[in-house]
């Protein structure tokens, strides 16, 4: 077992520079600052987000406005669940290291409590699908800034029935001492108006817990949402979209879009 999960796009997808990162974080955090956010939803602390993992340019805001809201979580880890981009395998591996570098401080991987996971759920290990993976590594610098003495687990999926992911969802929220995040970009590369269009039915899935509209839904990580939906939805949680934009809004072109979403999933309060 490696003992390091080294950064593999820090310096493209986020600032390498710890300094440039905080200040990236800053920037975001004044803009959540000036949100008229009614009080009572203020108060959410989510068992599970779900976020994109686009350049911090394009989607950091909106992860960072699901981040923000399960900043006073007391989890004791946190458990990134994303596709893999560049390998396909079948079913689900996961973080086999020590630690887990990011630009700002390593975080400490849970391998104990994965180990246990894994017997249980049959999670292998395809170090090549971890190497240069996106999805999960992008909310690592996330999860250091709001939680740098809590542990993580990745787990990255490929070719899985989406019962099987919800199988694992469902146990990990069981454990009062999990949350999780579930890493997704929605529709890719459509017109604006048309990827407004196709993204609703993730939107309104997600809000409504409503699988058939998620089945209407484009998304690089359409089958961790699906699986998210069905948890929660056994689990009698609740949602909340916090946030919705493409990239149009960073690059001005809404010829050819990407789509992001940001929402909790959260018990009564």
């Amino acid at each position: 077992m490696e003992a390091l999960r080294k950064m593999a796009v820090a310096g493209t997808f986020y600032p390498a520079s710890c300094q440039k990162l905080k200040a990236m974080f800053r920037t975001f955090n004044q803009k959540f600052d000036t949100l008229d956010i009614a009080p009572k939803t203020r108060k959410i602390i989510p068992r599970a987000v779900i976020v994109p993992h686009a350049g911090y340019i394009f989607s950091g805001y909106t992860a960072n406005f699901a981040y923000r809201f399960l900043a006073p979580s007391k989890a004791k880890r946190f458990i990134v669940i994303g596709p893999s981009h560049h390998v396909y395998f079948k079913g689900i591996s996961g973080s086999f290291f020590e630690h887990y570098q990011t630009p700002c401080g390593n975080l400490d991987i849970d391998i104990p409590y994965l180990f246990a996971l894994a017997k249980r759920f049959n999670i292998g290990f395809i170090p090549p699908a971890h190497a240069k993976e996106h999805s999960t590594e992008v909310q690592m610098p996330f999860l250091q800034h709001y939680f740098p003495h809590r542990k993580v687990i990745e787990l990255i999926y490929s070719d899985i029935p989406v019962k099987s992911l919800m199988n694992i969802i469902t146990a990990l929220l069981q454990d009062k001492d999990n949350a999780v995040i579930i890493s997704s970009d929605l529709s890719h590369f459509h017109p604006l108006k048309e990827a407004e269009a196709i993204d609703r039915n993730c939107l309104l899935g997600v809000r409504d817990f409503d699988y058939n509209r998620l089945q209407k839904c484009e998304a690089c990580g359409e089958i961790g949402i699906k699986a998210m939906v069905l948890a929660a939805k056994a689990l009698k949680l609740h949602s909340k979209l916090l946030d919705y934009r493409t990239s149009a809004a960073a690059t001005g072109n809404r010829h050819s879009v990407v789509g992001y979403m940001g929402a909790i999933l959260y018990a009564n309060i």
